[in-house]
């Protein structure tokens, strides 16, 4: 092979890298912004995601909560089934601890001061018993959980 032609050949092999060299220098100012926008858009989005979630999931220990708290009075009730039948149990929904006195009034004002401390200070009970058959209600603010609905109930019916 000569020279010169090797030298052609060459020349001719570089030609269309030296035709375009903007198209191959990299990304614009415009591209990297549109591209932070949107990831910026997509980290919000998953901030509002996490919140929600985090909302939900408080909504969710406050109903686990408040079922067990039903169950922790007919246990006590349970304990005393002929106080329980006689309606010595019986309170219409108060959200105020009754006071101190004998074994019903004690498990009576410890039930609501803990349904108080776990589901907080607006939380109510009410326990109903007609005969051996008793209603146990429980309410307490889930506005946090429900998107603005402030109260929340839950009831349960057992015999004693």
């Amino acid at each position: 092979m000569k020279p010169a032609e090797s030298k052609m050949r060459s020349s001719v092999a570089l030609q269309p890298m030296r035709r375009f060299p903007m198209a191959v220098r990299g990304a614009g100012m415009v591209e990297v912004l549109v591209a932070v926008l949107v990831l910026a858009i997509g980290l919000l989005g998953v901030a509002a995601m996490q919140a929600t979630a985090l909302r939900n999931s408080q909504s969710s220990l406050e109903r686990s909560q408040g079922v067990v708290h039903a169950y922790t009075i007919l246990d006590a009730m349970r304990a005393n089934p002929e106080l329980a039948r006689n309606g010595a149990y019986n309170m219409a929904m108060t959200c105020a601890a009754p006071g101190a006195g004998n074994i019903v009034a004690n498990d009576k004002r410890m039930w609501i001061q803990t349904l108080q401390t776990n589901l907080g200070a607006s939380a109510c009970g009410q326990v109903q018993c007609v005969g051996d058959r008793c209603t146990i209600t429980v309410r307490w603010d889930d506005s946090r959980g429900t998107a603005g609905s402030a109260a929340h109930n839950f009831s349960t019916t057992t015999r004693i």
